[in-house]
């Protein structure tokens, strides 16, 4: 078996199965998100292909939930990257990619034709992530799986191996920066991608970014990141990038709010390095940022602007409290529409197109684990083929599912790397070979290749 892939041609090409593979009643579409620390989304596709072998009609769709490796995901399918140098979330510059498709190319967001306006995919982690941190570098490659999109129970302080969390002062302006540079480009459609963020600053920086100017009572701007929100007075809007023409969309599972023992803070905080003082100072902080943009410069209306109404406005939204509350900023300020992220990545890339003739769907990531059940991407990529009448099967790094929870997921089977490899670490180290291996395994189980 080879050590290395077989190209896949990403883009509208490498997105038709090969009509000259023999052997074959039906193409078999390979749409795995990334296996952390060792394999990107593209990379496991191409695997999988490898080890199902030439006489396997296949089609790549390298998927993601919104969360890191979104941007990749996209890119692998066609998108043009794009390489800005943006402000980091401690201030310092990094160079970060945000993904991008003209008008009139691959399909809609509603599956009705080719791509209707340009789009742009912006990723929050490649700006503001915590792997942007100072000594990103030197973090552990086998943090958890968690939930990058979900930032659920993700790892924490410590995990990040010796990163200079600041959990007070990291900013959001980064990926406000990738959005300017987007608009300014002609994007009429931004999918933000939220998940992975340094930052608890209820997207001020994002804003900022984008002309927005948060003032203490003195008319002085507030300094970078939510600790300083607990002097804010005012909101000046006057100098808003003209983004009246461009749809917002954030593509995220997040449901928190922004405020409380269910928020920003209290929940994602202390991953970010926030200690229990801190984490109440910055729920006040942010319980600040929505009372003021509530009531100062046009906001009042910005609040419901959905016409539904709920206890905290959009604070209380769900979603609001994705990305350290990022979420709440999108809302409020950009008219953002939060949709479920997997389910809109799959429009976006055109993935039910692809299930006309296929006879199997292969999913998956590296961890197969309760939060996969949770809105992550094999669970939507199963949800969308059972739909259509495609069996799935996943492959993975590790798998902690029983069977029926994978068959109430829509998932018949999983195949993973610790079946034929028990130590943790080789798995990780040597990933492409061994999901090779399991693809060959695979398709002498579901496909009856020899």
């Amino acid at each position: 078996m080879s050590d290395s892939p077989r190209d896949l041609m990403p883009g509208a090409e490498g997105l038709r199965p090969d009509a000259g593979a023999a052997g074959s009643s039906g193409h078999v579409v390979i749409a795995p998100d990334k296996f952390k620390g060792s394999l990107t989304a593209a990379e496991v596709a191409a695997r999988v292909a490898a080890g199902l072998g030439p006489d396997v009609a296949t089609v790549a769709l390298p998927v993601a939930d919104g969360g890191d490796g979104t941007v990749a995901a996209v890119v692998a399918c066609g998108f043009e990257p794009v390489e800005v140098e943006v402000t980091g979330p401690v201030g310092e510059p990094v160079r970060a990619v945000y993904a991008w498709r003209d008008a009139g190319t691959g399909t809609s967001p509603s599956g009705a034709g080719a791509a209707d306006v340009p789009t742009a995919v912006i990723e929050l982690a490649e700006a503001s992530g915590l792997r942007r941190l100072p000594a990103a570098a030197a973090a552990s490659p086998q943090a958890s799986e968690g939930s990058e999109n979900s930032e659920g129970a993700g790892p924490g302080p410590a995990a990040h191996g010796g990163v200079e969390l600041a959990p007070l002062t990291a900013t959001s302006r980064g990926t406000g920066e990738l959005i300017a540079h987007a608009v300014r480009r002609g994007a009429r459609r931004v999918v933000l991608g939220l998940g992975g963020s340094a930052c608890t600053d209820g997207g001020t920086g994002m804003m900022g970014a984008l002309g927005v100017r948060f003032l203490d009572a003195g008319g002085a701007e507030l300094p970078p990141g939510g600790g300083a929100l607990r002097a804010l007075e005012k909101i000046d809007t006057s100098g808003l990038l003209e983004i009246g023409g461009v749809e917002f969309v954030v593509a995220s599972d997040v449901d928190n709010p922004l405020l409380g023992p269910y928020g920003a803070a209290a929940v994602y905080g202390p991953q970010k390095g926030a200690s229990p003082e801190e984490v109440e100072l910055l729920d006040g902080a942010l319980a600040r940022l929505a009372a003021v943009a509530a009531h100062t410069h046009g906001l009042v209306g910005a609040i419901e602007h959905d016409d539904v109404v709920r206890p905290m406005g959009v604070a209380g939204q769900p979603g609001a409290g994705a990305a350290g509350g990022v979420g709440f900023a999108a809302l409020a300020f950009l008219r953002a529409e939060i949709r479920p992220g997997i389910e809109y990545l799959l429009d976006l890339l055109g993935f039910r197109d692809l299930l006309d003739g296929a006879r199997l769907v292969i999913t998956g990531e590296g961890s197969l684990d309760e939060q996969t059940l949770r809105g992550k991407a094999p669970a939507g990529v199963a949800a969308a083929a059972v739909k259509a009448g495609v069996p799935v099967v996943a492959v993975c790094g590790r798998r902690a599912l029983g069977d029926e929870e994978l068959r109430a997921a829509g998932i018949e089977a999983a195949y993973a790397l610790t079946d034929i490899e028990p130590d943790p670490e080789r798995c990780i180290a040597e990933a492409g070979p061994l999901l090779e291996r399991v693809a060959a395994r695979l398709g002498a189980d579901r496909l009856q290749v020899s």
